[in-house]
Order: C-alpha cells, then structure tokens, then sequence
C-alpha cells in the first residue's frame, strides 16, 4: 500500500482520493430525506460506519484510520473557550452546558456499553491547549517567575507519567485456551485446574480469603457446594475469579480487584494500576490548583485566589486577560469534579472497598452508608486504617512463595 491506500471494512483496496465516491447509504439516505420518506432500519449506522471507516491521514505504510471520538475535543474546545471570553454571559452559559454535555454523552456511550475515547482526548488535549496558553497569554505579563514555571512543567510531566502507567494491564485476569473452555456456560467441567494466576479447581479449588482480603491460597470444596461456583465462575471469560475480582463489561474481560471501569483513562482501575491512578489524580489536583493560582494571582493582583475566582473586576478589560479567566473557570470546574472522584477514591481506600463492591452492596442492601453517603463500608475487608493503607500500597507486588503443602 502506498500512503493514501488502505482497505476498508469490506476488505477492499481503497484510495483517499475516493472518499466521497461509493457513497450509496448516503445518496439513498438524501433522496429519502427529500421525499420525505422514513430511513430504513440501521441506515444511520451504516453512513456513521462508512464515515468513520474513511476518516484517514496517510501514513508510511497505508493511510490510518482516525477514531471519530478523539475529534470533537481537538474542535470544540478551543473554539467554546475563545467565545465564552467574548462576554461574561457568554462564558456563563458555555461553562455551565459544558459538564451537562459531558454527563449525557458519558451517560449515552455507558448506556451502549461503548468504549470511547472522547474523554481521554478531552482531558489529554485539555492539558496541552491550558499549557499553552498559559505559556502565551500569562508568563508575558512577568508576574510568573521562570522557577514557577518549571515547578508547573515538573507537576504536568509527573502527572502524564502517572497517567502512562495507569494506562497499562489493570491485571486482566489471563483467558483460557480454546482447548480448556467448557462445552456449556453453566458449571465449569470437572477436569478443569486451577492456576497461580486466578483458575481454581473444580474439583473443589477456591479461593480462601486472607485477612486483606485477597486471594491466597486454594481450599477443596466438595461438589455439594454449587452456588459458591456459580458466584465466581464467569461465563463471558470462561473462568473462576478469584476474591474481589470483576468482569468489566467495556472492556469484556476479568479484572483483578475491579474498582471501576475510568473513562478518563479508557480503561479499567485494577489491581495493578489503582496506585498509578491514584498517583494521577493527586499530581493533576496539585498541578491544576498551583497554575490557577498563578493565573489568578497576574490577572486579579491583590485579591485572594478564591476572592479572585468570583470577583475580578479587570478580567474582561482586554480579550487576553478574558481569556485566562475563562480558562481558570474551565479548569476549576474540571478540578473541582476530579477532586470529588479523588476524595471517593480516598474514602474507599480507607475503608478497603472498591467502587464495584459499594455498587454491589447498595443493589443488595448489605452494606451501611457512612459520612454522608460518601462511602459504602462493606465489613467484609476492612480491617483499620493503617492495615487497609497498607494493603493498598502493597497491590501488585508479587504474592508470597507457598510451601508444597499450603498448595496440597
């Protein structure tokens, strides 16, 4: 392939320079529309799948397809933010539809079970452009020393790097080979074994629990005992979970100690990447709230920042100062939402639960709401502070070798 060749989903050899030709679900589409005739059923989603399917940049070794959800942020973004600084209730009006949007596409994409990245692309590219003009519109002014800056270049290269490792495996539970899934979705065969890795024996392998609550070694349970397999056992992965793990219905795998499934990450929060997020979270809340502090301080001199945030009487005296307040606005609001998911996440920490297991317990009414609902206390692993702490900082460290006979 050249660089503006690819093959289309169809399977076919296909050219940039034909993306408009072949169009037949749009032109039927167009000429039902002008008669006034309803679309047939799933029309909309074969011209949205044709679309997406000949977005595409050239490449070295063919043109690559280019995800339709990471668009709309590059787009919209700088342009709402460059209208809401026109005019105080323009600003107003756009800040407060902004959340509302994010929460019905969120809720429309979860509805559909659909992973998108629309949200890491905001929140990526949100990162950039506050960078940026930062950089051009309020290090000018010479209220920023350089020290100041390199402290803000410091906290967002941290926070990426954080964020790079909360990307990785979340600790998916490994699938079983074609050769060893079961013929049924019901019970697991009986010749299936166990491994290290979270498949326990069905001859009786299950999991006992440690006093952290996580798996630690393997018990025989008699036959008689059917519905503590059927808890465990998942039939979409084929698979018995151990203690605390989840399948993620986004994903379509099994995680080990699920928490959540983070759209803001575009993957799950597990046992292998809860202390990277956390880590994220905590170098984004430092980072965001030390540069709207600087802002605040070079456009609104004299004022407290929390003054300044309601009451900055010069903000919109020049296009660039109005610019900067409208992005401290823009970044407090986003602030203010990760700092509730933070203090959740704290929160369940504390208490050693998880999101999945808090959601769980109020379906089945067996856990107790405690601070105001703020969290969800289970009972079931918390064992302290100290001692919960304590586990959650040794998550994903390898697990103590066992004697043959704590195997047998």
């Amino acid at each position: 392939l050249c660089c503006c060749e690819y093959v289309d989903r169809r399977g076919r050899r296909n050219h940039l320079a034909a993306c408009c030709c072949d169009c037949e679900e749009l032109d039927d589409g167009c000429d039902r529309w002008l008669t006034c005739k309803s679309l047939p059923p799933g029309a909309l989603e074969s011209i949205a799948d044709t679309i997406a399917d000949r977005l595409r940049v050239p490449w070295f070794s063919g043109a690559v397809k280019i995800n339709v959800s990471l668009v709309p942020p590059l787009v919209l973004l700088p342009v709402f933010l460059h209208v809401a600084a026109l005019h105080f209730l323009l600003g107003l009006i756009i800040l407060t539809s902004l959340p509302v949007v994010m929460l019905w596409y969120y809720y429309l994409t979860h509805r559909r079970k659909e992973r998108t990245l629309f949200f890491l692309s905001l929140g990526l590219f949100s990162l950039g452009y506050m960078y940026y003009l930062f950089l051009r519109e309020v290090v000018p002014r010479g209220h920023v020393e350089y020290s100041q800056v390199v402290v803000l270049t410091c906290g967002l290269i941290l926070m990426l790097a954080a964020l790079s490792r909360a990307k990785r495996d979340p600790g998916y539970l490994p699938i079983p080979a074609g050769n060893e899934k079961p013929s049924h979705q019901g019970l697991p065969n009986k010749n299936v074994r166990g491994s290290s890795s979270g498949l326990h024996g069905i001859s009786g392998a299950a999991s006992s629990r440690a006093v952290n609550g996580e798996a630690k070694g393997y018990c025989r349970m008699s036959v008689e005992q059917p519905e503590v397999v059927k808890k465990d056992w998942c039939t979409k992965c084929q698979l018995v979970r151990p203690a605390r793990a989840g399948h993620c219905r986004l994903c379509g795998r099994c995680v080990k100690r699920l928490d959540h499934h983070c759209v803001w990450i575009n993957s799950c929060v597990g046992e292998q990447n809860h202390q990277a997020f956390i880590l994220a979270l905590s170098f984004f809340m430092l980072t965001s709230v030390y540069g709207i502090t600087l802002t605040l301080h070079t456009i609104c001199r004299g004022r407290t920042p929390f003054v300044a945030l309601f009451y900055c009487p010069g903000a919109y005296s020049d296009y660039s100062s109005a610019l900067s307040f409208t992005c401290v606005w823009y970044c407090a609001i986003v602030t203010a939402g990760m700092g509730y998911i933070l203090l959740i996440q704290l929160l369940n920490i504390s208490y050693n639960v998880t999101e999945r297991e808090a959601r769980l317990a109020l379906r089945d009414n067996t856990g107790r709401r405690l601070l105001g609902g703020l969290v969800i206390d289970t009972g079931q692993y918390n064992r302290g502070l100290l001692c919960n702490w304590g586990h959650f900082l040794s998550l994903g460290s390898s697990p103590p070798q066992r004697s043959a006979e704590d195997i047998v």
